[in-house]
């Protein structure tokens, strides 16, 4: 099937995590669940060693992410590296489906513990009804777990029905509800969109963000006029009234500012996805710490893309200029893209986190969590830039 821009990105949907023990099921289980082949299904344990991303729209769930993952169980050094594949993979999933085949589940066990600290609603499945004592199983599991499992058999297609209808009812209420722009605009507002479009927009397109923000912005029903950033004077002049918003790119905030009308509120893309995806109280009180920065510091830059770098990078380049111009060429300035995060988080003085358009929001509060747990304080690329440049009390947040 062809891809279009009408399809609901990735980060967006909800992301529903298979776990469990190698060979317990969790790849038929996600073929009879869906209806198809998702999943390579093998008698030999290990078969799933990565995990399985798949995007579905499955009713009445809407818009999912399905992950197949490797058994937590896996040894060797191998092994090792997959279950933290599947760790990982925890961290992105709203709802969890917790596989257990046999009588035998202490792993399971601590994994259900682990889910549950995370905050994430997990459903326990006892599977292959067809070979085990499903009945005793479900027994323990109820006495262990205190919960009450649904039985299944993916061989025979049993229990997939009562698995779907249980895993409707742990989706979140305000799941799809949470927007972009909150209440910072309504119906017949007029919002100016200021876009340079330089070495790091994609030639022919807008960056995700900018799309997501427009597509919500014509939901409202706003009135909406984009322009670059030499272009804004212009754009200003032809508008019979001023903007109740304006929203840019973080790069040019001080050079939007600078030109905006008094009565417009100011925000960027950024920013508004701090709040989309992230905890901007957190990213805002985060920032204060660049003020305590010194040439023996240690900054730690996360981007969500994996381009390769550019010229004129915001993360790579131009952020940690403005902080060695601030504090001193000697600022040692890390940089991770991707999925790499470290583990210990220590030994930074302060973590700058991109606009996490390519994450969902469940991975993105779990780091978060993580810089709290550590003490260490995180903001944001837009965050950042309005604090270095004097301006973070005069934007709008929704």
């Amino acid at each position: 099937m062809t891809k279009n821009l009408n399809e609901t990105p990735n980060a967006n949907r909800l992301h529903i995590g298979f776990f469990g023990k190698r060979n317990s099921g969790k790849s038929s289980l996600i073929n009879a669940f869906t209806g198809h082949e998702v999943s390579i299904v093998s008698d030999v344990a290990g078969t799933t060693t990565d995990p399985v991303y798949k995007a579905m729209e499955i009713h009445p769930i809407g818009p999912c992410v399905l992950i197949d993952t490797a058994g937590f169980d896996d040894v060797g050094e191998l092994g090792e590296k997959r279950n933290e594949k599947t760790a990982l993979a925890a961290d992105k999933t709203d709802i969890a489906v917790l596989v257990i085949s046999s009588d035998d589940f202490e792993a399971e066990e601590e994994w259900f513990a682990k889910l549950k600290k995370k905050g994430t609603p997990t459903l326990v499945v006892v599977n292959k009804a067809d070979a085990i004592d499903s009945v005793k199983v479900s027994g323990l599991v109820k006495e262990k777990l205190g919960v009450m499992p649904v039985i299944t058999s993916a061989a025979r297609g049993e229990g997939i029905s009562k698995m779907k209808e249980a895993i409707v009812r742990l989706v979140p209420e305000d799941h799809g509800e949470q927007t972009i722009l909150g209440d910072l605009v309504g119906e017949g507002d007029l919002v100016l969109l200021v876009m340079p479009q330089d070495i790091q927009a994609p030639k022919g397109r807008l960056i995700l963000p900018q799309v997501q923000t427009l597509r919500e912005l014509l939901d409202k029903k706003c009135v909406i006029m984009s322009a670059t950033t030499d272009k804004l004077e212009d754009s200003l002049k032809a508008l019979s009234k001023a903007p109740k918003l304006i929203i840019t790119d973080s790069q040019v905030f001080k050079t939007v500012y600078d030109k905006k009308p008094k009565e417009s509120m100011l925000t960027s893309f950024s920013v508004l996805f701090a709040a989309h995806k992230g905890d901007l109280p957190y990213y805002m009180e985060g920032a204060k710490a660049i003020d305590a920065l010194t040439e023996s510091s240690k900054v730690l830059i996360a981007e969500c893309c994996t381009h390769a770098p550019l010229a004129e990078d915001i993360g790579r380049v131009k952020i940690p200029n403005m902080l060695k111009k601030k504090v001193g060429e000697g600022l040692t300035v890390d940089i991770v893209s991707g999925m790499d995060f470290p583990d210990d988080l220590t030994k930074y003085d302060i973590i700058i986190q991109c606009g996490a358009c390519m994450f969902n929001r469940k991975y993105v509060l779990s780091r978060v969590e993580r810089a709290k747990i550590q003490n260490v304080p995180m903001t944001n690329y837009g965050v950042v830039i309005a604090h270095l440049t004097g301006i973070l009390d005069k934007i709008s947040t929704c």
